[in-house]
């Protein structure tokens, strides 16, 4: 075998994408906000796009028609009287108004709500904490989850408050070694934190934030209490007759004390939670119309872009621009018609898939969700003579505003399962008319999966007891034994 450096020829197919046609994969996938938020960024770095006006036609039209001469005079002027302008007040002849009545506008913004985090804080500094105790409960802060759980062990607790210690004991250059925090410590401080606002702030786990919770309450002394304490794996099984035979009680009483613990917040946190709210412009609106249903673009708030008239005829003289400066022009001229033509084929694009939607799934619209039909991205993209990972992207992210509610497009795409009469169902519709069985059940006598695979059998739908139990799950149904009511 000889080594050395060889030179030879051969073909090879390779696939390599424009960068524009990145581009473009990213307009389609992005929701409205973001769309807008791009188009206000290529506004500002390419001088060949402005804002088309929707009332500069309109204006142009009056000022053609219904101008007077004296208006039709101060718009021939090729240059205003700046110096009439700038000394101008404003007042027209009439009196200065008092600067005092003058009301000037704030415009409204969010401001940053409060945590759970500094919900408790502000309790702390209230209470009567020597330093020490101050960030030992600093610590206990800083481990309590969203949700209102303590989140590390007292022993973790303990190991980063001396931590802190001996930090600021460096720091600070000290030569008496401070004294670190002992386990007896950090259970005092538990129980102060626990006694915080809301109850149950500081469980370690959900039967010490129901107790906490009855404590709070005043309920120490209730057979709530003594069920969550001593029994709390029964009372979590439902195992009724086995709780009543154990505490001397009917049946019935122990699923009715149940009841009234259902009634306490498993996640007391949440409800000082800093999460903000969330809103959804849709992309699309359906409107039923003289018993038709019609798709629109929601894109009135998106910037609507042309070609600057006045760069167009900068471009057109081909004489005074050579080298770097016709380079320049082009790239930014060939860059604008492109973004144009982008957004255009993604408005197109978007119509497209949501009539074929509309069509599909009509039933959907006149009957609810049970006749929702089973469809598929590369049914859509099969239909539209397009690529199914360019429908994965129109419908990622989007939203549209039907008569049945706000929908996320992907709703609309679910899989099927086979009937008798040839067709399939969607798993979505198969989803709800489990809820619905379930809620019209007998809760004396409630339906177990096999019995529900019976009724979608006398309906002609063919499923598995396993697909049964995993969508009564996805649903936060219970099973048909912890259903049961006495």
């Amino acid at each position: 075998m000889k080594t050395g450096l060889h030179q030879h020829a051969s073909l090879q197919q390779q696939l390599r994408i424009n960068p524009r046609l990145y581009q473009a994969m990213d307009l389609l996938y992005m929701p409205l906000l973001d769309l807008q938020q791009h188009l206000k960024q290529e506004l500002l770095g390419n001088p060949f796009l402005e804002l088309e006006e929707p009332d500069e036609e309109r204006e142009v039209q009056l000022s053609e028609d219904g101008d007077t001469a004296e208006q039709k005079e101060k718009a021939g002027d090729d240059e205003p009287d700046w110096e009439k302008l700038l000394l101008d007040n404003g007042t027209d002849g009439t009196p200065p108004r008092d600067l005092s009545e003058a009301r000037e506008y704030v415009e409204p913004v969010p401001v940053e709500t409060k945590d759970l985090t500094d919900y408790l804080r502000e309790q702390v500094r209230l209470l009567d904490l020597t330093p020490r105790q101050q960030l030992l409960a600093e610590e206990f802060i800083g481990n309590i989850a969203e949700d209102g759980y303590l989140g590390a062990t007292l022993e973790q607790i303990v190991r980063g408050a001396n931590q802190l210690l001996e930090e600021h004991a460096l720091e600070s250059e000290q030569e008496v070694q401070p004294q670190l925090y002992t386990l007896a410590e950090a259970e005092e401080m538990l129980r102060i934190i626990q006694k915080l606002d809301p109850p149950g702030v500081g469980a370690r786990d959900l039967r010490e934030c129901l107790l906490l919770q009855l404590q709070d309450q005043k309920k120490t002394d209730t057979l709530a209490y003594r069920l969550v304490q001593e029994a709390f794996d029964d009372l979590k099984a439902h195992r009724w007759s086995d709780l009543g035979k154990r505490f001397g009680l009917d049946p019935a009483e122990v699923q009715k004390v149940a009841d009234d613990l259902a009634k306490l917040d498993p996640k007391p946190g949440l409800q000082h939670s800093a999460a903000s709210d969330a809103y959804i412009i849709p992309d699309l609106v359906v409107q039923k119309i003289d018993g038709e249903y019609k798709v629109f673009l929601n894109d009135s708030g998106l910037p609507r872009l042309r070609i600057s008239r006045t760069y167009q005829d900068i471009a057109r003289d081909k004489k005074q621009f050579q080298g770097e400066n016709k380079e320049f022009i082009n790239q930014r001229l060939n860059s604008a018609n492109w973004i144009i033509q982008a957004i255009e084929q993604r408005r197109q694009t978007m119509l497209k898939v949501m009539n074929f939607i509309v069509d599909r799934q009509r039933e959907f619209f006149e009957k609810g969700v049970e006749y929702l039909k089973p469809l598929t991205l590369r049914e859509v993209a099969d239909v539209i003579n397009m690529h199914e990972s360019t429908v994965s992207r129109v419908t990622n992210e989007k939203y549209v505003q039907t008569p049945r509610g706000l929908l996320p497009l992907k709703f609309f795409f679910s899989s099927g399962l086979a009937t008798t009469t040839g067709e399939d169902a969607s798993a979505r519709s198969i989803k709800a008319q489990i809820k619905k069985l379930v809620d019209e059940e007998d809760q004396k006598n409630p339906l177990t999966d096999q019995q529900i695979v019976e009724l979608f059998g006398q309906r002609g739908v063919k499923i598995a007891r396993r697909t049964v139990a995993k969508y009564r799950d996805q649903l936060a149904i219970l099973p048909a034994r912890m259903r049961k009511r006495l």
